[in-house]
């Protein structure tokens, strides 16, 4: 828990001007609000009416019960030095107040973001993936059990040592945002403190502010009407519209101050869930320390002493294995090898389908031979034939150069 710090409430006419820029940025107008369509029917009168009397009937009543003795001496002595008539109070009046809560708002704003689990998530899913193949064998044939050229156990040792590697570097993360996390929750404590001197600040700066304006408009407003109506002269009136005018700017910082209190009072139960969040964060991270990581370890080692009697196993099955299988293959090529021989000892030199096929094969050559002598025959006859022609037309054109 830090240091605590005097939280006395503090009230003051003369803020620090920065604090007109917030006045401003209050008093600015609104956008209009867009139009909203509803599907529920509207309420009916009675039933408004019956609403607000249940609002009223639970609406807290801002007076001086809630102050101390001394507080309220505080609240009376501040409202006597309240001048209303004063454009640069008026405007300034709980100025300080309002940065305070800016200020506080701004702050918490800062505390409240997202915890960098980044790097955690990283480590945590390469973790799961390597506890998910931890100390798997890789697939093989049968004699490429013996074919390996690393020792599994030693992959598996390999493994674990990167798993370890992991594990330890997530508990650091986790360490280190344990750490954070303790100062947030000491830090939020402070500015919940805070919070509550500067709602008890604004309640007292309200209170005092709304006894000056009753005190104003019951004696001195009330003075100038009454002048005002009984001399009928227009400086009279105007004095009386002047200090009417004030009295209706003060109300209306009065009540800004009031729309900045409720926003300190909405803060603390928020301080207080952040809080509480970061608190349930920190008792996991504390069990996640303390259970889940010697788990992982403990789990690990586990399966390395389950590895040695896995593989011993293992090889074991792989020489019955390959034993049966060299039995088998040499069975089977024994059967094999013994047939083929007595197929081959029982044929013939030369088969009968050989003497046949080769026998039609000589006798169609012979009959394509006959064809084809045949053939050349009659075609050597025409060949005759049309020489003859062909001398005779010779002759015929030859007498015809003559004569």
């Amino acid at each position: 828990m830090s240091e605590q710090t005097d939280f006395t409430p503090e009230l003051t006419l003369t803020p620090d001007l920065s604090a007109n820029t917030a006045a401003a940025a209050q008093a600015a107008p609104k956008a209009p609000e867009a139009p909203n369509l509803t599907l529920e029917p509207s309420l009916t009168a009675e039933d408004a009416a019956a609403a607000q009397a249940a609002r009223d009937a639970n609406a807290v009543k801002l007076d001086e019960s809630q102050l101390t003795e001394a507080e309220r001496k505080m609240v009376d002595e501040f409202s006597e030095k309240i001048d209303i008539t004063d454009s640069n109070v008026v405007l300034q009046y709980g100025a300080a107040a309002q940065k305070n809560i800016a200020s506080f708002s701004e702050n918490t704003l800062n505390s409240v973001r997202t915890k960098d689990l980044g790097e955690i998530g990283q480590s945590l899913a390469g973790l799961v993936g390597e506890l998910q193949h931890f100390g798997q064998e890789e697939k093989s044939g049968i004699f490429g059990f013996f074919q390996k050229k690393k020792n599994d156990l030693e992959s598996m040792k390999a493994q674990y040592a990167k798993a370890e590697t992991n594990v330890n570097k997530i508990v650091q993360v986790l360490e280190g945002h344990q750490v954070t996390l303790m100062k947030d929750i000491a830090m939020l404590d402070q500015m919940y403190d805070l919070n509550t001197k500067y709602y008890k600040e604004l309640t007292m700066y309200i209170l005092a502010g709304k006894k000056k304006l009753q005190k104003v408009r019951t004696n001195e407003l009330e003075e100038l009407r009454k002048k005002a109506a009984a001399s009928g002269a227009q400086e009279d009136a105007q004095a009386y519209n002047d200090l009417a005018n004030m009295c209706s700017r003060f109300e209306k910082k009065i009540h800004d101050l009031e729309l900045t209190r409720m926003i300190s009072i909405q803060m603390g139960p928020q301080t207080r869930l952040i809080q509480n969040n970061d608190a349930l964060m920190l008792e996991k991270i504390q069990s996640s320390l303390v259970n889940t990581i010697p788990l992982w370890k403990s789990q690990m080692v586990l399966s390395l002493g389950l590895e040695h009697s896995r593989q011993a196993t293992a090889a074991q099955a792989a020489v019955t294995n390959m034993t049966n299988e060299l039995l088998q293959k040499n069975a089977d090529m024994l059967k094999m090898g013994t047939i083929e021989t007595a197929k081959e000892a029982e044929r013939s030199v030369v088969d009968i389908q050989t003497l046949q096929h080769t026998n039609q094969q000589l006798i169609s050559t012979l009959d394509e031979v006959m064809k084809i002598q045949q053939e050349g025959a009659q075609k050597r006859r025409e060949a005759e034939l049309e020489l003859g022609r062909i001398e005779g037309e010779l002759k015929q054109k030859l007498l015809e150069l003559r004569g």
